[in-house]
């Protein structure tokens, strides 16, 4: 790692997870060991547009930009995939911060963490937007890297087919040092603003919000994260619990659940809310916090088992050392969780997602904000074969029309033609087959 350049403090936390391995440490958080939260903050709709244009004008945006989307079969930034009207998660990221710092009269920054595998690409197609800079900040700050691990006996594997993949990002609580590390964080601080907004770039929901914004202003929070009710299709994400033992909010991911409770991990009635990582922070709060820890936050240990080659399942077995960016609240005293609406979370993790962002049941305005016209969201279910994303664009090419609010199971190889609606919930089974185009589903008979 220090061959490679990585930071002294990501050294640091590496070593430190690396021990907590080393000696037996799986991440894992028992469901005896927590207690359901059920009790988030709730943000009034109306505030003083004054105070919520003050504090706007003090957030700066953060997207973690560092993922390649491999389990849908991208090899390049998931934020280049298009998703609207031709307009990339990128360009739809761009599209919200200009439109926020116009209509409120804001600096709003916007800046990207990136990993190795996708600083460039996106860096390139950010020249198409010369005005998006603010204040001398940079538009980008790197994530580090560590080696992945062998199983074995956690010593770094070797893979001499392609060495780049014997490296991997370390999840993006990587986040936090990165910020120190890099003086962004100080940076920020100098030029006056306090807090940040930090989401995933391929949650399009996490738009600017003034009103969120002057909500946690005036908590006087050191950390907040956004909440919401589940639905059925983020059953598998994280959720916000309460630790037993000092009564801190906690994050739990599904990695960190041991698999004979999964059945609690994914009961709605039990754990209501879905973790949006969506964060809020107060930046000189995250500046003293790590100053008093040597730049260490010690968030917990994630022990994700991969292969070292994504693509190949009979390549070595790894760990990858990792840690979440949202399990940052429980380094905070006084950190909150607020309920959002649904609205605020519209993740795409899987072709699932995909199909229903692209369909009728969003429109878009010049906002650049994806709102749903229907409530409940449709509930989409595609089988193996759509798993990839040229695999999905070769039997859906065109948007479909899902705003009847319907739930569609696809368990076959269905093509589907133009303009297809689906009028009702519809079961497509194995035979597989041709949808003409603008057939309705389901078809009579």
């Amino acid at each position: 790692m220090r061959r490679a350049g990585v930071s002294p403090t990501a050294i640091a936390i590496f070593e430190d997870y690396w021990n907590q391995l080393a000696s037996g440490s799986t991440g894992m958080v028992p469901e005896e060991t927590i207690e359901p939260f059920t009790t988030p903050d709730v943000v009034e709709s109306i505030v003083d547009p004054d105070q919520a244009r003050e504090a706007l004008d003090a957030t700066v945006m953060i997207k973690l930009n560092g993922g390649l989307g491999t389990s849908m079969g991208l090899d390049k930034a998931k934020s280049l995939l298009p998703v609207r009207d031709g307009r990339s998660f990128l360009d739809i990221m761009v599209g919200q911060v200009l439109w926020a710092r116009k209509t409120y009269n804001v600096r709003l920054p916007l800046i990207f963490l990136h990993s190795f595998n996708t600083r460039a690409d996106v860096l390139a197609e950010l020249e198409a937007y010369p005005d998006l800079p603010v204040g001398g900040l940079p538009l980008d700050m790197m994530q580090s890297s560590e080696p992945k691990l062998l199983r074995s006996d956690l010593t770094p594997v070797e893979w001499p087919k392609n060495p780049e993949l014997e490296w991997c990002p370390p999840g993006h609580g990587d986040l936090y040092p990165t910020m120190l590390d890099s003086g962004i964080l100080d940076e920020l601080i100098t030029q006056g603003y306090r807090y940040a907004s930090v989401s995933n770039s391929d949650n399009l929901g996490a738009a600017p919000s003034p009103t969120l914004a002057a909500w946690f202003a005036s908590t006087h929070a050191p950390f907040a994260t956004e909440i919401t009710l589940r639905t059925p299709m983020d059953l598998k994400g994280g959720h916000i619990a309460v630790r037993k033992s000092d009564g801190r909010l906690i994050l739990r991911e599904s990695a960190q659940t041991p698999p004979d409770e999964q059945v609690y991990f994914t009961d709605p009635n039990r754990h209501p809310f879905a973790h949006c990582n969506n964060l809020w922070f107060d930046l000189k709060a995250l500046r003293r916090t790590l100053e008093e820890r040597n730049g260490v936050l010690g968030l917990p240990l994630i022990r994700n088992a991969k292969t070292v080659d994504p693509a190949d399942p009979d390549s070595a077995k790894v760990y990858q050392i990792e840690s979440a960016m949202g399990a940052g609240i429980e380094a905070f005293e006084g950190a909150r969780a607020v309920a959002v609406p649904r609205s605020r979370f519209l993740p795409v993790k899987t072709t699932n997602e995909l199909c229903l962002l692209r369909s009728d049941v969003f429109e878009m305005n010049e906002d650049f904000i994806p709102k749903a016209r229907v409530s409940p969201l449709p509930v989409i279910s595609l089988d193996e074969r759509y798993t990839t994303i040229s695999d999905f664009q070769e039997r859906v090419p065109h948007p479909l029309s899902l705003s009847a609010g319907v739930r569609l199971r696809v368990r076959g190889d269905w093509r589907f033609g133009h303009g297809v609606r689906v009028a009702c919930d519809t079961d497509l089974g194995t035979q597989g087959g041709r949808i003409e185009d603008g057939m309705v589903l389901p078809a009579a008979g």
